[in-house]
């Protein structure tokens, strides 16, 4: 029998996930947001499964041209846009959509001649100060790429929430007001809402909205788990039991003997550890699904294994299924006991991991 974590990736539960943002934001558009492998679900089979998606979002031009390799047809937007002029060709081949987010960006459209025209979608800075132009440049910026030969007609608007996390942070409403004095009066097709905003502020759908984390079935605010928001987890990671180990009260395990039997136990080793995505600071009693019932990890997480407490009267054997997230155990409770956010948990599962698809 493998001892290799497997992570089964529900199709059915993206599926409905999907249909829950149509749900949310009926009249909205919906761009799926699929950078970093689909936030580690596996970047074509998710747009596979995402087909009735209008359109996809990356970060970065590789991840693009995997979809496209991959046969996915439908737009895909370029979330951090080009990085130099000598790609846009590449993006005009690949029917690739990019965000412009700076003066270099609009000067390569302005300079390079291309044989047919790009779709952009306009990126502005409305309080998170990471990508984005300045409020101040907006009218400059759009003029000039209204004007360019190199760009198709109809520039769509964006921006970005930094805390639409925290419904009842002001910031989101801030925001909401800078983007909305900029860009009113413009015939441009709006797009604001990640996962967040979708669930906690209505007023940001507009006509595109992007989930990515929710479509996977987690919450994104901190204290709830996906199905609060009627989602299901899609991810269900699991490992086997390979080892059973009887210790007595005051007994330690573990690198550094960082946990300590309270009385006689079972401890059971589980093959999977940071080496192949689990949270390498888990904490002593995060935790684990196993036959039924969440039993507690006790000691470091390793780079191959963890050890949980299976109790004194404990009656499970050699290869018995631990479930280290999924439907059983939200993954959103193992990332906080990890002081971390069920984001990194996702994106850090390694190659060691099988994947299957059902």
């Amino acid at each position: 029998m493998s001892r290799r974590p497997v992570a089964q990736i529900n199709l059915q539960a993206l599926q409905h996930n999907l249909s829950r943002v149509r749900q949310l934001a009926p009249n909205s558009h919906v761009l799926a947001v699929l950078k970093a492998n689909a936030y580690g679900h596996g970047l074509v089979k998710v747009a596979q499964t995402l087909s009735d998606a209008d359109a996809f979002a990356v970060a970065r031009i590789d991840e693009a041209l995997a979809l496209r390799t991959g046969g996915i047809v439908k737009p895909i937007v370029l979330l951090e846009g080009f990085y130099e002029a000598a790609e846009l060709p590449l993006l005009l081949a690949n029917n690739l959509q990019t965000v412009v987010h700076n003066e270099l960006q609009l000067q390569a459209l302005e300079q390079t001649v291309l044989d047919g025209q790009l779709k952009v979608w306009l990126k502005i800075d409305s309080g998170m100060h990471r990508l984005g132009i300045e409020p101040a440049q907006f009218d400059d910026f759009y003029r000039r790429l209204w004007q360019c030969s190199a760009v198709l007609p109809g520039i769509r608007l964006m921006s970005h929430f930094c805390c639409a996390d925290e419904p009842d942070s002001d910031r989101t409403l801030q925001q909401l007001a800078v983007f909305a004095d900029l860009t009113a009066g413009k015939a441009e097709q709006r797009s604001l809402a990640n996962s967040a905003a979708i669930l906690a502020f209505p007023q940001s759908h507009a006509e595109w909205v992007r989930p990515g984390l929710m479509l996977h079935g987690i919450s994104p605010f901190a204290g709830k788990i996906g199905s609060e928001h009627q989602l299901q987890p899609v991810m269900r990671l699991s490992s086997r039991l390979i080892a059973l180990r009887q210790v007595r009260a005051g007994e330690r395990v573990g690198y550094g003997g960082y946990w300590q039997a309270s009385c006689d136990t079972t401890l059971g080793v589980i093959a999977v550890g940071y080496g192949d995505g689990y949270p390498r600071h888990a904490i002593n009693g995060t935790p684990v699904w196993l036959n039924g019932r969440e039993v507690p990890l006790a000691g470091r997480v390793s780079m191959d294994m963890i050890t949980v407490d299976l109790g004194p009267n404990a009656l499970d054997q050699l290869g018995d299924e631990a479930v280290l997230w999924g439907p059983e155990l939200a993954i959103e409770r193992v990332a906080a006991c990890a002081a971390t956010i069920p984001y990194e948990l996702l994106c850090n599962i390694t190659p060691r991991v099988d994947y299957q698809y059902c």
